[in-house]
């Protein structure tokens, strides 16, 4: 690997280190405020990335750095504990726990967006060919820092749309699955809770098939995202 794809493979895994833990930890905190504090007693309840590598350290280290390593793609995950008594007795507050985490995902990527639209306006950004890792590039000019700046800014708007709209294709055990809570009755959202438990290792089934769904619907989300970013902008 040579020293720019190293240094690029730094900053996509600082972003989706950091990313991830948001997103564990808006599930943690919601859970919080809804009264299950299985996650705060982990110490999930913060965006110090260290209590969530402890539960899962392959999906949150081992598998992101191997396929940035490999150039095979960042692949990773994480996970937040929670009650399973507290999720069938409160479904509603567990939907709003499933919802958390995707919507610290999209609030990450506006966040970035508005920065980028900043530093266009000031002058030091430039638009770029939109790709995962380069959405705006430093102008003319620009020092190492504003080049590594505007790949964070990019690979944090792009990572975390993709983690939140899959995360909310709604097949168990991703979290659109626990969302479909809100949308119906109490006792249907605990019908719901009940069916996930009885899943279980076949909840891999769904990971397959929502892959192949998003597979279809990330390019065109991406490019609508690109639209947005860039919208009302004049280009010189």
């Amino acid at each position: 690997m040579n020293p720019d794809l190293f240094a690029l493979g730094f900053l996509e895994y600082v972003v989706f280190l950091f990313s991830t833990t948001c997103h564990e930890g808006a599930h943690a905190l919601v859970a919080k405020w809804g009264g299950d504090t299985t996650a705060l007693e982990a110490g999930q309840v913060s965006l110090n990335p260290i209590p969530h590598i402890r539960r899962e350290p392959f999906g949150m280290v081992i598998m992101p750095l191997l396929g940035i390593a490999t150039q095979s793609g960042l692949i990773g995950w994480a996970s937040t504990p929670y009650s399973v008594k507290w999720s069938q007795e409160h479904p509603k507050r567990a939907a709003w726990m499933s919802l958390a985490g995707p919507v610290s995902n999209f609030v990450m990527a506006v966040i970035s967006g508005i920065i980028m639209r900043i530093g266009l306006a000031m002058g030091s950004f430039v638009p770029a060919s939109p790709s995962f890792t380069r959405i705006v590039e430093p102008a003319q000019g620009s020092g190492g820092v504003v080049e590594g700046i505007a790949t964070v800014l990019s690979v944090m708007f792009s990572l975390n749309i993709l983690l939140g709209a899959f995360n909310l294709i709604p097949f168990p055990p991703l979290d659109g699955y626990g969302i479909l809570g809100l949308f119906t009755t109490k006792q249907g959202a605990r019908r719901l809770q009940e069916w996930r438990m009885k899943m279980g290792a076949m909840a891999i089934i769904g990971l397959v098939i929502a892959w192949q769904v998003f597979d279809r619907i990330y390019g065109p989300l991406f490019a609508t995202s690109i639209h947005l970013l860039y919208s009302g902008y004049r280009f010189s």
